[in-house]
């Protein structure tokens, strides 16, 4: 059954039609929306003397300047044409889907003025899995993301570049062989394309998806680790969150009484208190997730809003500018994410310090090597999680404090938003690597500790150690991690992992 873009998709909608899972279609009552508002831009153009905006005018600082009627359907093409100005490595296809659906669930509201043809034409590329290449550096966030949202429309046109059935094309070619037609803009409708918030969007909503499974994974890492240090599970006990009562903090420490079997009327502690990356896994990982919480409200908000300017209304019929193009709520949610999530990474590295120090670990072996000195075991590892949590904290600067005026001031201010979204994407890939070594580190402490561990600990350790052994002796350690980021990017084993064990 397609998804249909009519103003209320939700993340989970913009995943599929990114991955490929699903069809996209247009209710009848979009079709006559969009043909209405279409009609009444067509009949304002026909009847007012008073400039419209990227209509009847040119762009940014070139407002002032009047467009001949003759002109005016060649101003849109040159828009986009001029506006395709990226450069840098493209963005992955699925990103690109996101785009193309968001710009189009936008559309489908009916106040951008676009004939009904434009939305199908994106809704076909979609269907067809016809992807524009679209570079991934040129957007400022100011009126949304201009340059790759242009990279967007221009295969529309039969220019630019598109991949095929993973063949990378000449636009025009890729159309012809999907049995698509180019599109010949009207009036406002290269403007209706390239204006909006759509790249960095679709971007921050890919990665949340990811984070969502992230947080989870983090509680059951760090429910690993606590359980090999002899952490000291009251600290988890219901009674103190009711005391601060943030949801994020509740479900963190429902979760790790849940992965250690914590009761508190048959509990005996080994110890008074543990140090703050264990003790306070609850505060740390529950206020990330609160942060996520906040980060989904504004892109739930976002992929079904109208951003791009000027808007046209009906009773009274009118054209209207403003600034909903500007990313400002987005740019502040990425970095707000970034930075918490940041922060996962960060006290996840502390635990594996903790796993790995001769001083700190207890009873274990120096680096959870076997003869340590002639083993190094895990040492480097830790070496790698340090750099990763660096790299994290200069991706982790707010891109949003940061704004370049351009077209000749005329656009004085902007959010940043696309830097936001991409640096977030990396900060989600580091924490995941991070999180890989603290799972390495914790089911190789098993191997010396040799608990009977709960049923969701067992679970767990069995789960990597079908893809990961022990470490009997040195050996390289790269090929471990990326095989344990590959298990916590699993979906289906976290899913019934989560089912069967009411894992929050």
């Amino acid at each position: 059954m397609p998804i249909n873009l009519d103003g209320n998709l939700s993340i989970e909608d913009v995943i599929s039609i990114a991955r490929k899972d699903t069809e996209v279609g247009l209710t009848d009552k979009v079709r006559s929306r969009v043909k209405q508002n279409r009609s009444t831009l067509e009949d304002l153009i026909s009847v007012t003397d008073t400039p419209i905006y990227g209509v009847t005018t040119g762009f940014g600082d070139l407002v002032s300047e009047e467009i001949p009627k003759a002109s005016r359907r060649q101003l849109q093409v040159n828009l986009v044409r001029s506006h395709s100005a990226g450069v840098g490595a493209p963005l992955g296809v699925q990103a690109v889907r996101a785009i193309m659906a968001l710009r189009a669930n936008s559309l489908a509201r009916g106040y951008s003025g676009v004939r009904l043809s434009v939305i199908e034409r994106l809704i076909e590329l979609l269907n067809s899995n016809v992807t524009p290449y679209v570079p991934s550096i040129g957007s400022l966030g100011a009126s949304g993301d201009l340059v790759p949202l242009a990279h967007v429309a221009s295969v529309l046109l039969g220019e630019g570049q598109a991949y095929f059935k993973g063949e990378l094309l000449a636009s025009e070619e890729a159309l012809e062989r999907a049995g698509i037609e180019k599109l010949e803009l009207k009036e406002k409708e290269g403007l209706a394309l390239i204006n909006g918030t759509q790249a960095m969007t679709a971007l921050v909503a890919i990665s949340l998806d990811k984070v969502k499974r992230l947080v989870k994974c983090a509680d059951l890492v760090g429910a690993m680790t606590t359980y090999m240090v002899g952490g000291n599970f009251a600290q988890y006990d219901s009674r103190i969150y009711d005391l601060r009562p943030y949801r994020g903090h509740k479900r963190v420490a429902k979760n790790l009484r849940t992965l250690t079997d914590y009761h508190p009327s048959s509990y005996e502690p080994i110890n008074v208190q543990d140090p703050y990356s264990i003790r306070c896994i609850p505060q740390v990982h529950g206020s990330i997730r609160e942060s996520l919480q906040h980060v989904t409200k504004v892109v739930r908000t976002e992929i079904n809003s109208v951003t791009d300017n000027p808007l046209i209304f009906e009773e009274p019929d009118a054209v209207i500018s403003g600034g909903n193009f500007h990313g400002e709520p987005v740019a502040l949610a990425a970095d707000y994410l970034k930075i918490a999530l940041s922060e996962l990474g960060t006290i996840s590295e502390r635990r594996v310090n903790r796993l790995l120090h001769p001083d700190l670990n207890g009873d274990l072996p120096a680096f959870l090597a076997k003869d340590p000195g002639t083993n190094s075991g895990l040492m480097l590892t830790q070496y790698t999680s340090a750099a990763l949590v660096s790299d994290n904290k200069s991706l982790s600067f707010p891109s949003s404090v940061d704004s370049i005026p351009v077209s000749g001031d005329q656009e004085d201010h902007v959010s940043m938003g696309m830097h936001s979204a991409e640096n977030l994407e990396q900060v989600v890939e580091n924490v995941t690597n991070i999180l890989a070594i603290e799972m390495i580190s914790a089911c190789q402490a098993q191997e010396y500790k040799n608990f009977d561990l709960p049923g969701p600990l067992e679970d767990f350790y069995e789960f990597v150690r079908n893809e990961i052994p022990p470490i009997e002796m040195d050996r390289e350690t790269a090929s471990l991690i990326e095989k344990g980021s590959g298990l916590l990017k699993d979906e289906t084993f976290l899913q019934e992992f989560s089912e069967k064990y009411d894992l929050e």
